[in-house]
């Protein structure tokens, strides 16, 4: 078993990390405070191939392995939490739907658009009344008539969509089928009818835009249909899986920077005649965080590999997911303890860290969730 990156691995880290330290570190405050993402950055990612992680060489993408995406997602949110959402969210749920199930037409007209630097992607699965209960409380439909689908009902908190030329929506298509009832469709965002209320006024990553949705007889081709009618809820749960890799991802990454910062400035920091680093107290916290940081790191790589060998790695990204959200929200906590009344400031980027990582328990599967996800498949496994 070898714990060590590749080569190509190793490289693609420090170019992602030269350009974040470059593009995206000196103006992360900026972005939170005026909750605009920088345009530039995004035009640049492009050619590093940040936009397109995993979609297929043939389709002009990056086509890298997952533990590269991981690495990409986790440097970016190590300087700005809210572009390392905006980027995840992008790669995983805007492109990933597409690049799995979308027709060879689809994806031609689609991924190029997305990977031109300008755009983002999205996909539209939260609900009002749903959030972690689709399977019963999502009530948005489409409706068959003719050639094409007519939508209605909301969404909520859907990430990116002012920037995307189309999202992939979870839609009832039978209200009696079940989970056999959900079918994924692609939806242009300047249909008619689709209304995009203005972003939501958030506690943290303020600079990735958060949407509430209506649908009021939108009607698009039947040629948008995702993947075959009846497998929405399906493709759901499998993106979900992903998804959860890359939210581990981000979660180490905000992780990281601020444990970066609680040591640089303990360092730093004098007090009764000396650095605060050389006060036990505070080096419990940061050996604790390097610990947790390292564990977390490692169960998001686990999953990756295992979604590259192509094995079952649902349990175990709900694991990363669960361990990197939670102890993100630690190393913030106790980077905040170690700056004093400073990291209550936000003249330091620990008081931005803390209120970016509170999401990672929440968004794609609350920790709750993800407890039930573990419990359930280990039930199963010792019930055989």
């Amino acid at each position: 078993m070898d714990f060590e990156l590749n080569s190509e691995q190793k490289m693609f880290l420090r170019v992602v990390r030269d350009f974040c330290e470059t593009e995206l570190k000196p103006y992360a405050t900026e972005v939170d405070e005026t909750g605009q993402m920088r345009r530039e950055a995004i035009r640049k990612m492009r050619d590093l191939g940040l936009l397109s992680l995993q979609v297929p060489e043939d389709y002009g993408g990056a086509g890298l392995d997952t533990i590269s995406a991981s690495i990409a997602v986790e440097e970016i949110g190590r300087v700005c939490g809210s572009t390392g959402l905006s980027i995840s969210a992008h790669n995983g749920l805007g492109c990933g739907p597409i690049v799995k199930w979308g027709t060879p037409a689809q994806k031609e007209k689609w991924l190029p658009i997305l990977m031109d630097g300008v755009h983002l992607g999205a996909l539209a699965l939260t609900e009002p009344q749903a959030g972690s209960d689709l399977l019963n409380g999502a009530q948005t439909t489409a409706t068959l008539d003719g050639d094409d689908y007519v939508i209605n009902g909301n969404k909520a908190w859907i990430t990116n969509v002012s920037y995307a030329p189309v999202m992939s929506v979870l839609v009832r298509t039978d209200k009696a089928g079940g989970s056999r009832g959900f079918s994924m469709i692609l939806v242009e965002t300047d249909r008619q009818n689709l209304v995009i209320h203005p972003p939501e006024k958030k506690m943290g990553l303020k600079g990735s835009p958060t949407h509430m949705l209506t649908f009021e007889g939108v009607r698009v081709p039947a040629t948008n249909l995702l993947g075959e009618e009846g497998n929405g809820f399906a493709m759901t749960m499998q993106t979900l899986d992903s998804g959860r890799i890359s939210i581990g991802a981000l979660s180490v990454g905000l992780a990281q920077g601020a444990f970066e910062e609680m040591v640089k400035y303990a360092q730093e920091r004098h007090a009764f005649g000396e650095p605060i680093a050389n006060k036990q107290a505070i080096q419990w916290m940061i050996a604790d965080a390097a610990l947790e940081i390292e564990a977390a790191r490692t169960l998001v790589y686990k999953a990756a590999w295992m979604r590259d060998m192509g094995k079952d790695y649902s349990k175990i990204a709900a694991m990363a997911k669960l361990k990197a959200s939670e102890i993100a929200e630690k190393v913030c906590h106790d980077a905040i303890q170690i700056h004093g009344s400073y990291g209550y400031s936000r003249e330091y980027p620990v008081e931005r860290m803390y209120r970016d990582q509170r999401l990672m328990s929440i968004g794609e599967g609350t920790s709750q969730i993800q407890r039930l996800v573990i419990a359930r498949r280990v039930l199963g496994e010792f019930s055989k």
